[in-house]
């Protein structure tokens, strides 16, 4: 069986450049576009080889993976089709914009595969999308949403962001009502983080960023918990929501630690052993992959020091945290012992559940999950604690 059951797909072509985003992200250029699939064509030939592989999940994202002109979008959903086994593929997503869709670019979506779309909506407040930096309106949103419906788009996700410059927890309440009242089944909701290299971080710098205090901060994830819970969206990762059965599949990759496929420029990819990160400039990761199909700036050795941190990182962000029986199939250590005196801390403070069958952090463990993890760096030494 392929090790690799996950494929990410980088698409940096955006129609305007958000204030906040830190991805790797360009102004769409046709030319550039159309150059950019030919040379990702080349990087997925010489990683993967043959045709129609199976996976379980392919997720394509950006940038704005629609900003793509139809043409070039055909030409990008053929390469995947060719390349993977699109018909057993179990969850196959695809990033857009709304206002970014017309009846062509869903029916072409429709045909080659793609049963899931993840929408970057943001916020429900207008002035705040512009300050955003986003082109679209609540508007298009809710036309979005109708088109897909209509053409039996049923899987959607809706992506919020919520702690942004001068939002109130009220604010944040008439955003969070009219996400839940689209009924769709699945959540995605962070908190802004200033990132280096954005709009918002020069503001920050110069003290031009009024952001939420920290106590509204936490007010706005309860109240996003307690709205969720509310309309039968379960919590099932730290930040994310759905209905049973419509928790995204590729997601859970990265949460279980997963191995899989990561194409495009700034993408990065985790094969057995090694993390690889790509070139992010654009024309050099064009001229790097069709030289050689391998368009990669550093490659992260990963030993069983850091994929043990790695998996309890990622395992704790869920809901159902990190089982024991799979950690020791895995592994071959208890996880109890190699993590005693961690786990006695942590759980005295109610930050962590010592459960008969797993690990999982407390409602206060989410809020503080970053000084949970810090908990579970290790020596370098492991052979003394296995059984």
């Amino acid at each position: 069986m392929n090790l690799i059951q996950s494929v990410y797909i980088h698409i940096p072509f955006c129609q305007q450049i958000c204030h906040y985003c830190d991805f790797t992200k360009f102004f769409y250029n046709e030319k550039l576009a159309t150059e950019y699939i030919v040379a990702l064509k080349k990087e997925m030939d010489t990683y993967v080889e043959g045709n129609k592989n199976k996976v379980k999940t392919i997720f394509i994202g950006g940038g704005t993976p629609t900003a793509l002109n139809l043409e070039q979008l055909e030409t990008l959903l053929q390469a995947v089709d060719a390349k993977f086994d699109v018909n057993s593929c179990e969850e196959y997503t695809i990033e857009a914009n709304p206002g970014d869709f017309d009846e062509d670019k869903i029916n072409l979506l429709k045909m080659y595969g793609v049963n899931r779309i993840s929408l970057g909506v943001q916020v429900f407040d207008d002035k705040k999308l512009k300050e955003l930096g986003r082109l679209h309106t609540v508007q298009d949103v809710y036309r979005t949403v109708n088109l897909l419906k209509r053409n039996s788009f049923t899987n959607i996700s809706v992506d919020l962001i919520y702690a942004l410059p001068n939002q109130t927890v009220a604010d944040f309440r008439r955003t969070l009502e009219e996400a839940v009242a689209l009924n769709l089944p699945h959540l995605s909701t962070y908190a802004l983080q200033i990132e280096p290299k954005t709009v918002f971080y020069q503001r920050h710098q110069k003290g031009k960023l009024h952001r939420p205090a920290q106590e509204e901060e936490v007010e706005m994830y309860e109240l996003l918990k307690q709205t969720a819970k509310a309309n039968g969206l379960i919590q099932y990762e730290i930040s994310n929501f759905a209905k049973e059965g419509f928790e995204s599949k590729h997601n859970l990759t990265y949460w279980n630690n997963k191995y899989y496929y990561g194409f495009g420029a700034g993408a990065s990819g985790y094969l057995p052993g090694k993390r690889t990160i790509n070139i992010r400039p654009l024309p050099k990761y064009i001229k790097q992959s069709m030289q050689n199909g391998q368009p990669i700036l550093h490659v992260d050795e990963i030993g069983l020091k850091e994929q043990i941190e790695e998996e309890l990182f990622l395992g704790l962000r869920k809901t159902s945290g990190v089982s024991k029986v799979a950690f020791m199939q895995k592994f071959e250590m208890d996880l109890e012992k190699l993590y005693e005196q961690s786990i006695n801390e942590l759980t005295k403070k109610n930050w962590l559940v010592n459960a008969e069958r797993k690990l999982y952090l407390t409602e206060e463990g989410m809020l503080l999950a970053n000084e949970v993890f810090e908990r579970f760096l290790l020596d370098d030494e492991l052979s003394k604690n296995k059984n």
